[in-house]
């Protein structure tokens, strides 16, 4: 029997995961696996989640090796319900006693206030770590919140990605056990590229250490949320301007990337005569890139983009993320010089084609009616046409000026 508390190491390693929902799955499954851990009596001392692109994972500090005894109490029904005048056990006692896995001679009897009830107390032998973690983890996975859930293989595994390898480790040991076809080992993966194959982890402690130094991973989502935002930072700063860092695409890229790298590219000056707001949002939603202010607050001909990787050849990789956003800015500047040779004005025959309401007039009428023109016609739809159970007609009809012209109907 062991009763020695080590660290405990789970780690789900799978296809890339997808990156605007790593941190609520990383956030959902920690916290399934602690409260399952401290409701079986095994709460370690401490506990710290990582989430990368091919990666869940959690340490948990000096976790138990096995439950403690567990002693079961149960109390049962009233003496009296219990036994009939001749003192033979009724329905009600045999039942109690067969819940209990007993005979009705095995169980006693306690005072519960003024009644006399049936009780059994029992002590049972507390399970191994290794015995409750398998099942702790599928209901973990199983609880995730996966909108749409995928299978692979010949199997009916489910999973919001395909699941490549299980990290079990307790102290130095292996903890046995098969979690969506992949069985358990002390095999970690290192970064696709820079660390392909197998990282052997000797410890639970050192998963961290090791991927960081030997695998070119860094599994930490804050520690690479931060190694981001300051490469960036330094990058804005070296090209004398500020970047843009909004901290939703901040989280997505860091999602995205195991081992990031800030490479800064550069785009023609013409691109600037399209106004910033567009170009910063293509830049950000198309790309994922960081856009560079100067000190006045407006864009420079430069953006900031985070590689998954060192390159050999950082020339190459600017040079492929500049030709990317090129087409998208030339079209942005089209559009943009279209609409230029228009006046908004111009657009106002348009609107007469499209209709407002069947009743009350087009798009175009909507802003030139006055309220009473239109009277006669609301009052009319607001008595035939609207109930407040949304059927029928309204019991009560609503003064047509206490009406909201500009929106759907709406109560002063």
């Amino acid at each position: 029997m062991h009763d020695m508390a080590k660290d405990l190491l789970i780690e789900l390693g799978t296809e890339e995961l997808p990156p605007k929902a790593l941190k609520t799955l990383s956030n959902a499954f920690s916290a399934s696996i602690i409260e399952q851990l401290e409701t079986a009596q095994l709460k370690g001392e401490g506990s710290e989640s990582f989430a990368a692109p091919r990666r869940l994972a959690l340490l948990l500090k000096a976790v138990p090796e096995e439950q403690g005894d567990q002693v079961i109490k149960r109390t049962g029904p009233a003496v009296q319900a219990a036994f009939d005048e001749d003192g033979n056990p009724t329905k009600a006692a045999e039942g109690f006693a067969r819940s209990c896995g007993v005979s009705v001679d095995e169980v006693s009897r306690i005072q519960d206030g003024k009644v006399e009830k049936l009780y059994y107390e029992v002590q049972k032998p507390g399970l191994s770590l290794s015995a409750l973690l398998p099942e702790i983890i599928e209901k973990a996975l199983t609880a995730l919140p996966i909108p749409k859930r995928m299978r692979w293989g010949d199997n009916d595994y489910q999973f919001v990605r395909p699941v490549q390898w299980l990290v079990t480790l307790h102290g130095d040991r292996v903890l046995p056990m098969e979690i969506m076809g992949q069985s358990a080992s002390a095999d970690t993966q290192g970064h696709r590229f820079h660390a392909p194959g197998p990282l052997r982890l000797t410890r639970a402690d050192e998963y961290a250490a090791v991927l960081r130094e030997r695998g070119k991973v860094e599994p930490s989502f804050d520690a690479r949320r931060a190694r981001i935002e300051e490469q960036v930072h330094a990058e804005a700063k070296a090209l004398g301007g500020k970047a843009v860092i909004d901290p939703s695409l901040l989280d997505e890229v860091t999602a995205l990337v195991e081992w990031p790298v800030a490479v800064a590219g550069h785009f023609e000056q013409r691109f600037l005569d399209v106004p910033q707001e567009a170009l910063i949002t293509t830049m950000e939603d198309n790309q994922k890139y960081f856009a560079v202010l100067d000190d006045n607050g407006q864009l420079m001909p430069h953006f900031i983009t985070i590689a998954n990787i060192e390159s050999r050849n950082v020339k190459l990789l600017r040079e492929g993320n500049e030709r990317v956003i090129r087409p998208r800015f030339a079209d942005a500047e089209f559009f943009w010089n279209q609409d230029r040779k228009h006046r908004l004005e111009d657009n106002n025959d348009a609107l007469k084609k499209i209709v407002f309401q069947k009743k009350l007039g087009t798009v175009y009428d909507k802003p030139n009616a006055s309220p009473s023109s239109h009277e006669t016609l609301l009052s009319n739809w607001a008595t035939t046409s609207i109930a407040p159970n949304g059927q029928g007609s309204c019991a009560k009809p609503i003064s047509p000026r206490r009406w909201c012209w500009n929106s759907i109907p709406c109560r002063a």
